[in-house]
């Protein structure tokens, strides 16, 4: 039989049993929230329960922040690399604007807090950074399009592997002399990777072009 589909109102108990078990009284639909907790004097935590996630849920778990800094988002739970791909994704999304997830398993109805809300500092990534600078100044001129998919992208190791492959078209080079002609400093170590499958190593330290090099500089 196929699973059945989950909707936004069984998500409710789940939730209100967590919060309850922390001492929360839990009311639903209040005004525009879809779930509100409160404790004692503390300031009230709103849930926005939604069977996926979607820009709609964010929109609505922003406005509610408006209200109160503590705002939750609360989604089923699932399993396989394709969830936990999407839930890795929106988990960081949830953080950056400084909001809770819960997850509930459709299967025993129990729910989980991934995250709490919160101002979130982002960890920056020095190694990616620099990588990213290095593209841009290794890069010659500006040969692409912005926003441009299912096309080859010109980088900067393309751009070196074509010179390579320019300086081969008479015949076969030591890589030193490609090098030279080429004016590329990693001559030896493009050609010998062989990433793009156009050169080939004739002898030592000797290199020449493959058809499919040939016909990528003709």
């Amino acid at each position: 039989m196929p699973a059945r589909t989950v909707r936004e109102t069984d998500l409710y108990e789940p939730v209100k049993r967590l919060l309850e078990g922390q001492g929360y009284m839990v009311k639903a639909e209040i005004g525009a929230a879809d779930v509100v907790a409160c404790r004692g004097d503390e300031p009230p935590v709103i849930v926005e329960l939604k069977t996926g996630f979607s820009l709609a849920l964010f929109h609505q778990a922003i406005e509610r922040l408006k209200l109160c800094d503590s705002v939750y988002v609360a989604v089923p739970g699932g399993s396989g690399r394709a969830y936990r791909k999407s839930l890795n994704k929106n988990l960081s999304l949830c953080r950056r604007l400084g909001l809770g997830l819960i997850t509930v398993t459709p299967s025993d109805g129990l729910a989980e807090v991934q995250a709490d809300p919160g101002p979130y500092a982002p960890r920056r990534q020095a190694r990616k950074r620099d990588a990213l600078l290095k593209e841009f100044a290794r890069r010659d001129g500006d040969p692409n399009t912005g926003g441009q998919t299912r096309t080859t992208v010109m980088t900067a190791y393309r751009q070196d592997a074509i010179r390579c492959a320019e300086a081969l078209k008479a015949g076969s080079l030591k890589a030193s002399e490609v090098a030279r002609l080429a004016q590329v400093g990693r001559a030896r170590a493009i050609m010998a990777d062989n990433h793009y499958g156009w050169f080939e190593r004739v002898a030592r330290g000797v290199y020449g072009l493959t058809p499919a090099g040939l016909a990528a500089v003709s």
